[in-house]
């Protein structure tokens, strides 16, 4: 299969700006051109690759296409490196990881291997629930995610268990608990929640209380830091990694809802098979790192 780059770099582009018109100022081209480079692929082999919708999207075929140039270009990346005089050119990885893992343990126990090797990373922030999206449909070449079970020609590994409290400071908790969490209560008490997609506040709050989304007030602040601060601040009470909690130095501002009633969600890093030296080394090394400091 001879891929003319001219047309796969269209249609990258189209993927990852969501319009043939913001691909075409991205390539410096006019949006006719892109979508005869696109229409030529397309053709080239026998499938639709974009949903022509707003946003433009990939189809399954082109998800498919899309992970083939991202491992491609990871792997040429890499032999460029190799093959470099002062061995030492920088390799670019996309990553889709949760927000969590990267305002915990992800820099403390990766940045020295990261500066080692060179690597400049694009991270793609997304819930827990939901980075696995952007490795299936060729986004990330590498994700953190909740899903137990690999894709086809991906390995997945159990990284450990984040756990999370249920906190809020001493004077929220007055206010609106003083008599215990209770489902009256909860039902007016603010939840603090990352984004729309974040289940782990409103799953807790079901289970517990028979609680449904939406049943209460809630802020979405995205961002673990972002997050936490607005919980320490009064704003609202919410979950939090136990990982934050002991690294933060006004641990005492915030006090445990439900001291008996953690929620453990299990992680998993999934990547490729075939991978590039590096980030075959990288992931050793995040599966190490996060094996170390997760339950």
């Amino acid at each position: 299969m001879n891929l003319n780059p001219r047309h796969t770099e269209a249609f990258r582009a189209v993927v990852e700006t969501g319009s043939f018109e913001q691909a075409a100022v991205q390539l410096h081209l006019t949006s006719p051109a892109i979508s005869q480079r696109v229409r030529a692929l397309e053709s080239q082999l026998g499938n639709a690759l974009i949903v022509r919708s707003r946003p433009a999207r990939a189809t399954r075929m082109g998800q498919r296409l899309m992970q083939y140039l991202k491992r491609a270009k990871l792997l040429e990346d890499d032999l460029e490196a190799e093959l470099a005089v002062e061995h030492d050119a920088p390799l670019t990885l996309v990553l889709a990881l949760n927000a969590d893992s990267i305002g915990t343990w992800f820099f403390p126990a990766l940045s020295e291997v990261l500066i080692r090797e060179r690597v400049l990373l694009d991270l793609l922030v997304e819930d827990q629930d939901h980075t696995y999206t952007l490795l299936e449909t060729g986004m990330a070449i590498g994700c953190i995610t909740t899903e137990a079970k690999p894709m086809r020609g991906c390995i997945a590994e159990p990284l450990g268990v984040m756990r999370y409290w249920l906190v809020a400071t001493p004077a929220f908790r007055q206010q609106w608990f003083a008599h215990g969490i209770t489902r009256k209560a909860a039902r007016t008490a603010p939840v603090v929640a990352y984004t729309r997609k974040d289940t782990l506040q409103s799953s807790y709050l079901e289970q517990q209380l028979g609680l449904p989304e939406g049943a209460y007030p809630c802020h979405y602040v995205p961002g673990a830091t972002s997050h936490f601060n607005a919980i320490r601040y009064g704003l609202g009470y919410g979950m939090v990694p136990e990982l934050l909690l002991r690294a933060n130095p006004d641990g005492a501002l915030v006090d445990k809802l439900a001291p008996t009633q953690p929620a453990d969600v299990a992680l998993y890093w999934h990547t490729w098979k075939v991978q590039s030296p590096r980030l075959e080394q990288l992931s050793r090394q995040i599966i190490a790192a996060a094996r170390s400091m997760l339950a």
